[in-house]
């Protein structure tokens, strides 16, 4: 509970991770929070769908939360509002296309939320808070800095940004907002840590569209653009080439669908009204009048670009004369599928252009210079880096020292630490409840860490299951054992061994079936998963998840 005249500052995720980003704003008895996101599985959830963050802190103080402030449209900050509006209902504010993808969203989940639709310049006010949403740069329209307006002083928060001064929609990022702001006095900045690591300036969204119209004047097949489908000004600048060489556009993949309508509908994408054409017409026109705009640029497995790498899409099968430019950088730990579905491309005959042959792809986040540029602007008295694993934020931390900010002034946060901010200090002062919940299917949290070991023993070692039945009162074998295999040796290769160990399955099962006293089937279990365990590490050195099932009759 935040103390008089102090304001308390948590995030839940964001911090030492790239992805769910959310942070919590507390005066007194009320909550504001910006942005709600979730990031993609690890390598090691199998089977996951989603991560989350953990909102138990929010749920037991849900009556304090007065709105859900979001900075722009991307699933690592608006992921996560479903799961979250099912457990605490509370109002949004949010730019018109942010608002748009939102409410696309939340109807697959039957919700309808409580939305407030909210422009450049515009000031909320929510209880002891006031939250102005000003211009930013970034990789899709309509993304915004949140301006925090409290009774402790100015907060800034950047949310993701770039400074680009030649974008492709026109809005330039205010930085003359930022330095108002700045000349009042700001108490606190958290800003985005991505590309922090990178020295110089990121190139202008705009610089990819010089390279899209020399690849397009030079196909003469069947151009495809694999990238973000939430990277509305990149899906502009390929419809501004496939209009000027005379080319109709197709769609594939649900995500790039989603957005591209919500954004043409709302003006955001100009094009002509006959240029986009159902992928399922596609082979009713030449070759050299197409071209396809898909996910999957991560190279994703059920993603439409690697369904056409593997010759699987339903209306797309690849040829000689195709073009196929990956329009994207590989997120770190993407970089191996990536590669897969180049090879791929490029096995059934197609040109593959990708980031290291041209220039195709930009970084929507701020390099070294345009962070300078903020926090000369900004001029917070303290600094809380945010959005980046650790190395991205103790750089952030080194970057503003050199900027001449204090150390003591800088405050390098997990998730879950609380800040305590007040006109004269910043400190913290413990922790509050977090983590991560796995999102499989329609289960959230119920994929924990044993479920998730488990799931990784039977992918590296496969299972074995022994069945049987007794009866328990004669103490007398019904039916079995009998042995199957998963994932662990093809049945018909390996007679033998498995005719071993069911053999010796048979040996441990007389030893308590011998005996004059009821069988204890749960130690009976125990000892036959030893035992079994034991006879095929000695026979094969493997470890397969061993699972006896004994029915009583």
């Amino acid at each position: 509970m935040s103390k008089v005249n102090t304001l308390n500052i948590v995030a839940l995720g964001g911090l030492q991770e790239i992805g769910k980003n959310i942070t919590a704003f507390e005066y007194k008895d009320q909550i504001v929070i910006v942005d709600c996101g979730m990031t993609f599985p690890t390598v090691e959830m199998l089977g996951v769908d989603i991560v989350i963050p953990d909102f138990q802190y929010l749920e037991k103080n849900r009556s304090k939360i007065k709105a859900l402030l979001i900075t722009h449209g991307h699933e690592d900050h608006i992921g996560a509002i479903p799961y979250f509006l099912k457990k605490i209902q509370v109002p949004i504010y949010a730019t018109r296309l942010t608002a748009a993808l939102i409410t696309n969203k939340l109807k697959e989940h039957k919700i309808e939320p409580d939305m407030h639709i909210v422009n450049y310049g515009d000031t909320v006010n929510l209880g002891p808070f006031k939250a102005e949403f000003i211009c930013m740069g970034h990789s899709i329209p309509d993304t915004a800095a949140i301006i925090l307006h409290t009774p402790v002083g100015i907060i800034v928060h950047t949310g993701d940004f770039k400074v680009d001064y030649t974008p492709v929609d026109g809005d330039v990022i205010d930085l003359g907002r930022l330095a108002e702001v700045g000349n009042k006095g700001v108490a606190l900045l958290l800003a985005d840590s991505t590309n922090v690591e990178r020295p110089g300036f990121t190139l202008s969204e705009s610089t990819i569209g010089e390279t899209f119209m020399d690849l397009f004047s030079k196909a003469d097949g069947r151009i495809i653009v694999a990238t973000f489908a939430s990277n509305v000004h990149r899906v502009q600048q390929i419809i501004t080439a496939a209009e000027k060489y005379g080319r109709y556009v197709a769609l594939s993949g649900r995500s790039m669908l989603n957005v591209v309508n919500t954004a043409n509908d709302l003006g955001y994408l100009k094009m002509n009204p006959k240029t986009l054409i159902d992928i399922r017409q596609i082979q009713k026109y030449p070759e050299n009048k197409v071209c396809l705009i898909t996910t999957g640029s991560q190279g994703e497995p059920m993603s439409a670009m690697t369904r056409i790498a593997m010759g699987e899409h339903r209306n797309i099968k690849l040829n000689e004369r195709d073009t196929v430019i990956i329009s994207a950088h590989p997120i770190p730990g993407n970089e191996d599928s990536v590669s897969v579905i180049i090879n791929k491309l490029m096995e059934q005959g197609a040109k593959v252009i990708y980031d290291k042959l041209a220039d195709v792809h930009v970084s929507g986040h701020a390099c070294q210079e345009e962070l300078k540029l903020i926090h000369t602007l900004v001029k917070p008295k303290f600094f809380m880096p945010v959005h980046g694993e650790t190395r991205h934020l103790l750089t952030h931390k080194k970057l503003a020292m050199q900027l001449g900010m204090p150390e003591e002034n800088i405050f390098v946060q997990g998730i879950g630490d609380m800040m305590e901010l007040t006109k004269k200090s910043m400190k913290h002062v413990g922790s509050v409840p977090h983590g991560s919940l796995l999102v499989d299917g329609l289960g959230v949290g119920d994929v924990g860490n044993i479920v998730l070991r488990d799931r990784k023993h039977l992918s590296e070692d496969g299972l074995i299951v022994v069945v049987m039945a007794i009866n328990e009162e004669y103490n007398e074998i019904m039916a079995g054992p009998d042995i199957f295999s998963r994932g662990f040796v093809y049945e018909k290769e390996n007679e033998d061994l498995l005719e071993e160990a069911l053999q010796h399955v048979r040996k441990v099962v007389r030893r308590f079936t011998d005996k004059e006293e009821m069988t204890d089937i749960n130690t009976m279990r125990n000892t036959i998963r030893d035992e079994l365990r034991k006879f095929i590490y000695n026979k094969i050195k493997r470890n397969p998840m061993i699972l006896p099932i004994i029915m009583e009759v």
